[in-house]
């Protein structure tokens, strides 16, 4: 029986029912992890999550909860708290694009992507904090974007949400390094998912041939870096981006 890397850990994942969230919530529970996850309209995909989920032998549920109400937020942590026990590992997942040229943007496009992407961070970041104060021990894993790094036009809005996570995630590793509580990013590069499917093959077998890797990456590529951050085996690892793009960002 090999030791799974995520054995006896609770983790809380948000904005899991589908996409790169859903994967990591599913590798997760394949190394052994018990998974609190959050979904805002899915339910039908939440609930089937659970059921996913549990076949791995390990404690799963489902909340749904936006992540972007900061008293929703502190509400879903108490109540994770109460159900699991404790919260080792938060992966802060949750976000949206509302992508359009500067000059064509509305308030709203930019408020409801600063809303849903960054401040939803905060409200988790902040509300799982005491609790891994208490157990002096924790990992926040914050899903942030090369577009983060490198800016994209017609992303204005999502670029600067996604750049902000970095700069919070490493302030955060700094504030809480000395309590043993890590927080690093991760940079997801050019990702195939149901998103994807849409776009025209054309532009999407050039975007392919401008990486290294010379194919898009897979939502497993992104959890697999996030099982990575979420173990012991990167204990000593705070304060990082970790850009998973195929060497796009080189």
């Amino acid at each position: 029986m090999n030791m799974k890397l995520l054995q006896g850990k609770t983790a809380l994942i948000t904005g899991a029912s589908r996409g790169i969230g859903r994967d990591i919530a599913l590798k997760f529970a394949e190394q052994g992890a018990n998974v609190a996850f959050t979904y805002l309209s899915s339910v039908e995909k939440g609930q089937a999550l659970e059921k996913e989920l549990e076949a791995f032998g390990i404690k799963a549920k489902g909340y749904r909860s936006d992540a972007a109400d900061f008293k929703a937020a502190e509400d879903l942590v108490n109540t994770v708290i109460t159900d699991f026990g404790t919260v080792d590992v938060l992966v802060n997942n949750a976000g949206i694009t509302r992508d359009t040229l500067l000059m064509r943007m509305s308030e709203q496009q930019w408020d409801e992507v600063m809303n849903a992407n960054l401040k939803s961070v905060f409200n988790l970041t902040k509300a799982i904090t005491k609790p891994m104060l208490k157990q002096r021990k924790g990992s926040i894993i914050n899903m942030s974007s090369v577009v983060g790094v490198k800016g994209n036009a017609g992303q204005s809005n999502y670029a600067a949400s996604k750049a902000g996570i970095i700069g919070f995630t490493k302030s955060i590793a700094l504030e809480l390094g000395s309590r043993n509580i890590r927080s690093n990013a991760i940079a997801p590069g050019f990702i195939e998912t149901e998103m994807t499917d849409a776009l025209d093959p054309k532009v999407v077998a050039g975007w392919r041939e401008a990486i290294p890797l010379k194919r898009g990456g897979t939502v497993a590529d992104v959890a697999n870096a996030t099982v990575f951050l979420a173990s012991d085996m990167s204990a000593y690892i705070t304060g990082q981006v970790l850009n998973v793009c195929g060497g796009m960002l080189t």
